[in-house]
């Protein structure tokens, strides 16, 4: 078990997070997946795991949201469908502990959607919205993964994004805008039920949050007005990998 708060291991540990930060917010997510990859990765307690990646979550994801709606790729019509039950799905999901091998294995399965996202395995990211939304289906789908969300410690964007291309309901920069905002609010709702639930936020999360803060905010901004760059996905993707095998063999 390596020790959260020791000096120098918070310092690098927050470098490495800031670049993670970046990448996820250049594509609209807080990067709860990255986050718990890399906690997974060095050993913090699970009890640390979840509230500390919904905390992150919850900043990156807002930074993220307020620059693409900035930049106006933001659409009301393609999120609230989604939101209106992953809300109170993400609440309920929040307040479930389950079983910690378990745990791991959800979220390995997470961590492979995220991977497989980032690699672009569900098709072109700069296609055009040639399909009306479907509400019924997108209430669904928001219910199923706001639920999974609390109850992971992530915002859910992973799901969503791919989800929106794969529908055709949204093009590339109109799916980060709405997961952002997706994001954010399962992860208040998600951290909302963590804590009536009983839990506690840990002290490491503030430890963390400027350098989620500083990589979030370059990474909206970046994301927002140009592409995300590749090479970078590429070793992300690998990171989470790592994770996802040390993850799903333990």
């Amino acid at each position: 078990m390596i020790d959260f708060h020791d000096p120098v291991f918070i310092v690098v540990f927050s470098a490495v997070l800031a670049v993670v930060a970046f990448m996820y917010a250049s594509v609209g997510h807080g990067g709860a997946s990255g986050y718990l990859a890399m906690m997974a990765l060095v050993g913090v307690p699970l009890l640390v795991m979840k509230p500390t990646a919904l905390i992150l979550n919850i900043f990156v994801a807002g930074i993220s949201f307020v620059f693409f709606r900035q930049a106006q790729h933001f659409r009301w019509k393609l999120f609230y469908p989604f939101a209106i039950t992953s809300i109170p799905a993400a609440f309920a999901g929040g307040m479930i502990t389950i079983n910690p091998t378990l745990y791991k294995q959800i979220l390995g399965v997470f961590l492979l959607i995220a991977i497989l996202r980032i690699l672009g395995v569900f098709g072109k990211t700069n296609q055009d919205q040639n399909e009306p939304v479907k509400t019924t289906l997108a209430l669904l789908i928001g219910l199923g993964i706001g639920f999974f969300s609390g109850m992971i410690g992530i915002g859910g964007g992973i799901i969503l994004s791919p989800v929106i291309l794969l529908l055709r309901w949204g093009n590339m920069k109109e799916a980060a805008a709405v997961s952002a905002l997706f994001i954010w609010v399962n992860s208040v709702s998600g951290a909302l039920g963590f804590v009536l639930g009983g839990g506690e936020i840990p002290m490491e999360a503030s430890f963390l949050i400027p350098a989620a803060v500083i990589g979030g905010t370059f990474g909206a901004i970046y994301g927002s007005k140009r592409f995300s760059n590749v090479t970078l996905k590429y070793i992300l993707s690998i990171v989470l990998f790592i994770a996802f095998i040390k993850l799903m063999t333990v």
